[in-house]
């Protein structure tokens, strides 16, 4: 029924159209998936992204239907493709992130470029379509995560890609293959019997299989309703005594969905989105602009950087366990490191794709400077994306100390990348596996995604 909270996510999904879509709606979610395909190029790059692939490849034989990320003439199943490319998009955590915590483009976007390949000639949906699917896919993640204000903190138990991406991925496929209201209903219901993973395995390969399987699943969802298959009609709903999307929340307030048009006003409208400047958890970035901004002033003070003259490094940071690690020795667990992250900026003035190799993190300079640092956790610094801050403080030898703050970092939905830095972040990670006119062409495809009349030469 419509008057149920999953019956109006069901009529929204079905009744939206592009028309209901905002130019300022437009413009982000294109920057978003401009993004995101760098990000996804740039991560078919990653030994997790081999594993996964060489997995789909060996054990799943099918029918080559849709294309993979950074591997010319490589074709899986749509399903798979969704998942290897899901994975390259999170295996470097270069991925955009919203609030509440989040990662919204990689798990809807790999599923609606393996099922725009998928349709036959005379069904492709054009351009418009593909960025109703999408905004669809967004806004049923961002809606479901309103519901739970634990959701608004930094996660614990499960992550959110692996929960809100895999209704959100099943809701932008349902939209783009134009499944019905009920069908956009069980579709909902399928995915949330897929939907979950643990925190533990963050700073780990598996962290990357969460939104490769938010993804792919989200997609099956999808396929499986638009075969007939049937779930419960009121799996977003708040039932005493019987769990549905709701076992994922320790708080859960569910609302309905209004009406596309008038009485709505898409989320994406509302609040831009963050998009990282290097390849690492988001709360890394605070802390790498307070030691950027720190180093600066010890340049000024000392005439150049001495690792040698630095007692010790003070972290004011949230408290958030999984990425608190004082000596990592992985490059997972590097991305997930506030120490880390803070010295290799402090030691290089910078942090980027090279940050993280092998030989980088086990630097003896860079161990020594670990060594250093103390944290603390003020108690207005809390563990919100939107509420919380980096500071980093040295004490000299001499007794001088010297301090970097960062309340909003550049890349922030605050404070959002411009368009030339967007575009120099894309035209960088493509082009570890683009040549440039196909990197030129990429960019033009997006800009003018409105005017494509086959969303497949995506």
């Amino acid at each position: 029924p419509e008057d149920t909270v999953t019956g109006s996510f069901a009529s929204f999904i079905s009744a939206a159209r592009p028309e209901h879509l905002s130019q300022t709606v437009r413009q982000r979610s294109k920057r978003m998936i401009l993004d995101s395909l760098g990000v996804g190029l740039v991560g078919s790059t990653t030994r997790v992204f081999d594993i996964a692939l060489r997995y789909c490849r060996e054990l799943y034989p099918s029918v080559a239907v849709s294309s993979v990320y950074g591997k010319p003439g490589v074709k899986l199943s749509p399903t798979l493709a969704a998942f290897t490319n899901g994975v390259a998009t999170h295996s470097m955590d270069f991925d955009d992130t919203w609030h509440p915590a989040t990662h919204p483009s990689g798990a809807v976007l790999p599923a609606l470029l393996a099922a725009s390949q998928m349709l036959p000639p005379n069904a492709k949906p054009n351009g418009l379509d593909f960025l109703l699917a999408f905004n669809v896919g967004l806004e049923v993640q961002g809606r479901l995560m309103h519901f739970s204000t634990e959701a608004h903190d930094i996660p614990k138990r499960f992550h959110p890609p692996s929960v809100v991406g895999t209704l959100g991925s099943a809701a932008a496929t349902a939209k783009l293959l134009s499944l019905s209201s009920a069908q956009c209903c069980h579709a909902l219901g399928i995915a949330a019997s897929l939907a979950g993973a643990p925190m533990a395995n963050a700073a780990t390969q598996a962290k990357p299989l969460h939104v490769g399987n938010a993804t792919r699943l989200g997609l099956e969802a999808a396929l499986l309703a638009a075969r007939g298959m049937e779930a419960s009609p009121l799996i977003l709903d708040d039932i005493p005594g019987c769990s549905g999307f709701s076992a994922f929340y320790g708080v859960y307030q569910p609302k309905p969905l209004p009406a596309p048009g008038q009485r709505h006003e898409f989320l994406l409208e509302k609040q831009d989105i963050a998009f990282k400047r290097f390849p690492a958890h988001l709360g890394m970035h605070w802390v790498v602009d307070a030691a950027l901004s720190v180093r600066n002033l010890f340049v000024n003070h000392a005439g150049s950087f001495s690792p040698s003259l630095i007692r010790s490094i003070m972290l004011k940071i949230p408290v958030s366990k999984y990425i608190n690690r004082p000596f990592p020795s992985s490059e997972h667990q590097a991305r997930h490191s506030f120490q880390f992250n803070a010295c290799a900026a402090l030691l290089d003035g910078e942090v980027g794709l090279a940050s993280f190799s092998e030989s980088s993190i086990q630097r003896r300079e860079l161990r020594e400077l670990l060594d250093k640092v103390v944290v603390e956790h003020p108690e207005d610094n809390v563990a919100n994306f939107d509420k919380m801050y980096g500071e980093v403080a040295l004490l000299l030898h001499t007794g001088d100390v010297l301090t970097g703050k960062c309340d909003t970092f550049y890349g922030h939905w605050r404070k959002p990348l411009s368009k030339e830095s967007l575009l120099k972040k894309f035209r960088s990670n493509a082009s570890h596996v683009l040549p440039e006119e196909k990197i030129e062409t990429i960019i033009t495809l997006v800009d003018n995604l409105e005017n494509l009349s086959d969303s497949s030469q995506l």
